[in-house]
């Protein structure tokens, strides 16, 4: 591990000026994945700028038709909120699944998306229910967020603050796991929303995506038979020892069904 300052503001406004003033710094909440990265020498900040004494950055509230959960919100308090399961249950049942207990109790859903690991499991939850990432600048859609493989709309040293996600009728996630590491290796979340049906699919690819033919295809009839038939190409799918590209693309059709007969 490198030399690094440290920092820890007790708001926004501080920590957006402590990454303004210097490039090379970099935020930290959780930490899941950028102490591993320190560790390994991978990353080289010039400060670390924790996040963890923001009290505004926490919490979980519904305002009217939408759900609004702080970025360093952690997937177990996710998992666990009666908020979250009364409103949408598919999105506590996939905060519940992510990784382990300990990953669960120290990593957050802000730091998550922040990131955009393309086994990460919140991006697609994000993108299916249409949600609007917040940050201390603007208000970004979530289609015009996540960018390519951990690569995100986010300028250097805005701050993802919250996540406002709209309430559907329906959603259901399913998820292949690889059995070694827990990252996902192929997840589908279906959403049945005021603005239409959305199916958003991670770990099968580089970066999550929609799957516009699944959608078209719930649309007209809600049901798993629906997408049963629906191949999804293999071109630009992720390809590694742990899965092929067309067995990849395989397990998006078998987890697309799996999720829309979880949303019932």
């Amino acid at each position: 591990m490198y030399d690094f300052a440290y920092h820890k503001p007790a708001s926004v406004a501080d920590a957006v000026k402590l990454l303004s003033a210097d490039p090379d710094a970099r935020p930290i909440s959780g930490g899941q994945t950028l102490l591993p990265a320190l560790k390994h020498r991978l990353n080289k900040p010039s400060a670390i700028i924790d996040l963890s004494g923001i009290a505004e950055l926490r919490g979980i509230r519904r305002e009217g038709d939408k759900l609004v959960i702080g970025a360093l919100t952690k997937h177990v308090e996710v998992a666990d909120s009666a908020e979250v399961k009364s409103a949408i249950p598919a999105l506590a049942q996939l905060a519940g699944t992510i990784g382990d207990t300990q990953v669960r109790n120290r990593g957050t859903m802000g730091g998550s998306v922040s990131n955009n690991d393309p086994a990460a499991d919140y991006p697609a939850a994000v993108l299916a229910l249409d949600a609007t990432i917040v940050t201390d600048k603007r208000r970004i859609a979530a289609d015009e967020f996540f960018l390519g493989m951990f690569t995100t709309a986010l300028e250097p040293g805005e701050l993802l603050v919250a996540i406002e996600f709209p309430i559907p009728e329906k959603a259901g996630y399913a998820k292949m796991k690889n059995p070694a590491s827990r990252y996902v290796m192929a997840g589908a979340f279906v959403a049945k929303t005021k603005s239409g049906v959305r199916v958003a699919i991670n770990g099968a690819g580089p970066c999550v995506f929609r799957q516009t033919e699944m959608e078209q295809a719930l649309t007209a009839n809600w049901s798993p038979d629906a997408v049963a038939s629906i191949k999804q190409p293999a071109d630009d799918l992720n390809s590694d020892i742990h899965g092929s590209a067309e067995y990849r693309a395989h397990l998006v059709t078998v987890m697309a069904k799996r999720a829309v007969a979880a949303a019932g």
